[in-house]
């Protein structure tokens, strides 16, 4: 072995917090054996489980994602916005277009991609919302159905999905670099126990949920990214899906993002980062201008004004009446919201690790409302543009899903748009973005477990951030072969779930840091005077002044 060798490996065990990454990897290890020794036993757990979370607790994942959007809101309209990421001096480092673009690859974007042209016609044809949800009613099939479908997939992937990673990540941020507190999750209790007393039982266990919550998260987004480059090459080429194509194909797409993890930041996620968000304005401007381009504006805008308007009732709508589909609530809003709580974690985290220098408002602006306003045009585009095609018959969106699942309708659909060869290259494109989007959000996932399992290091060693990414690599492979799609709900759900109560728990040390920093109305100086007097070591008592 070459003493660089030596040094790397010696560098990675130095590094280790070995409670963290002795129990994360342990439990992640026996998960892998269990579906590989016993998959009719893990496969009937995982699906009693699931039934279970979202029956019982479902109630508590709509209430906290809507009062995480509450929050959000708040502080970019209060005072508190104008609060500083960092010390007063510090500016940011990363321009806009970058930190816009890196946030955005990290956080939901490889899910966007996928359900993009997904969830609104299984809305529309496949699985309706209930008849007494404040969008639904309409007769399957109809033109209000499809304002009903293309209303339920922004409530899904709007302004409730992104605070979720924001708020998390904000007070992170603000600690760590103000205070010099480690970039990690459990720093969010540092106003309770103080930045000296970070090492204890108790964030040792957030750690660790966190690194459960990731790794449930990312297992499966891969596993459905990997399902729809499967789907992608079944529908372009014929090539059928089998077991051995699927771990090879996870196994590539882990292989993809542990080369960008070797880059680093600054040469990896950021450079893939930009890189995504071109491709993916080039399709949405293809599905807008060569989609049915009256038909997206007038459905997207009536849309909005639905979802704005029934926005409150929507996020507290449980279906407590059981009107069929009775598990409607469970399957889209709850393991929407889990999955949420399962990315996190790392999205959090990520987020954390990018915006020093930043305002609370300008993080929090970015991350919740200006990604919403990339986010809902793309569903407008290629949501509306599944409807027309179907109910059109210009393109057999449903057929392929009976033949080939959700994983394959993006396909037929840029096949219809485009003609001959320059329908090809769309497909190609488009799977090519599915790939690049998830490079970028596995590649912060393994940094953040990284960082979650060395105390809170920004560079976390290569090696430890390669293991992490071939675990993640192994389960998803593992869950999409023997449990397929609801083995990877179940593991958001029950990874993301109790991860909701740190996310709270975030909020409350926000809440607690920020009202002795900036009571009322002060000028940025008198704010950072104050925040400069605060003295975190031993936490920050509720009767500061």
């Amino acid at each position: 072995m070459s003493t660089e060798n030596k040094g790397a490996i010696g560098t990675f065990l130095d590094e280790i917090d070995w409670v963290v990454y002795g129990i994360g990897l342990g439990v992640s290890i026996l998960a892998i054996l269990a579906l590989i020794l016993s998959p009719e036993a893990a496969r009937e757990f995982i699906n009693g489980a699931f039934s279970w979370m979202t029956s019982q607790l479902g109630w508590a994942y709509l209430m906290s994602g809507f009062f995480l959007v509450i929050f959000g809101l708040f502080l970019v309209l209060s005072p508190w916005g104008n609060i500083r990421i960092g010390k007063p001096d510090d500016d940011p480092e990363y321009t806009f277009k970058s930190y816009f673009a890196m946030l955005y690859s990290a956080g939901i974007a490889a899910g966007i991609v996928f359900w993009g042209p997904a969830e609104a016609i299984s809305h529309f044809t496949l699985y309706s919302p209930p008849n007494n949800s404040p969008m639904g009613g309409a007769e399957a099939g109809s033109a209000s159905a499809a304002v009903d479908a293309i209303t339920y997939t922004f409530f899904h992937w709007g302004i409730s999905a992104w605070s979720f990673y924001v708020l998390l990540a904000l007070p992170i941020a603000f600690f760590a670099y103000r205070y010099g507190a480690p970039l990690r999750v459990s720093t969010v209790l540092a106003p309770f126990l103080g930045t000296d007393n970070l090492e204890g039982p108790l964030p040792k266990l957030v750690d660790i949920l966190a690194v459960f919550a990731t790794i449930g998260g990312i297992a499966t987004t891969l596993g459905f990214v990997g399902g729809q480059f499967l789907g992608g090459l079944n529908y372009i080429f014929g090539i059928a899906t089998t077991d051995l194509l699927t771990i090879l194909m996870i196994t590539g797409l882990t292989v993809a993002f542990t080369i960008s993890v070797a880059l680093g930041v600054e040469k990896g996620i950021k450079r893939v980062s930009n890189f995504n968000m071109v491709v993916f304005f080039i399709l949405m401007a293809v599905a807008f201008i060569f989609g049915p381009t009256a038909y997206i504006l007038n459905i997207g805008v009536e849309s909005i004004g639905a979802y704005i308007g029934n926005f409150v009732e929507i996020s507290m709508y449980t279906n407590s009446a059981g009107f069929e589909p009775a598990g409607f609530v469970g399957a889209w809003t709850v393991f929407f919201w889990a999955w949420w709580f399962a990315w996190a974690p790392f999205v959090g985290l990520f987020i954390a690790r990018i915006s020093k220098g930043r305002t609370v408002r300008q993080m929090v602006g970015t991350g919740v409302l200006a990604s919403t306003g990339v986010t809902i045009p793309w569903f407008a585009a290629l949501g509306g543009s599944s409807i027309w095609m179907e109910m059109n018959d210009v393109a057999p969106i449903v057929e392929t899903y009976n033949d080939l699942g959700y994983d394959a309708l993006g396909f037929p659909l840029f096949e219809a748009m485009l003609p001959g060869v320059l329908g090809l290259i769309a497909m190609l494109t488009f799977l090519l973005l599915v790939t690049t989007f998830f490079v970028t959000s596995a590649d912060s996932s393994t940094l953040a477990l990284g960082m979650l399992t060395t105390g809170g290091k920004r560079h976390p060693s290569t090696i430890n951030r390669v293991i992490w990414g071939f675990t993640m690599g192994a389960l998803a492979s593992l869950l999409l072969v023997f449990g397929g799609a609801n083995a990877l709900q179940t593991a958001s759900v029950l990874t993301g779930g109790p991860f909701a109560l740190v996310i709270l728990v975030a909020v409350w040390a926000t809440i607690r840091t920020f009202r002795h920093v900036s009571p009322l109305f002060l000028t940025d100086k008198e704010v950072d005077k104050r925040a400069s007097q605060i003295d975190p070591s031993d936490g920050i008592a509720p009767d500061d002044d």
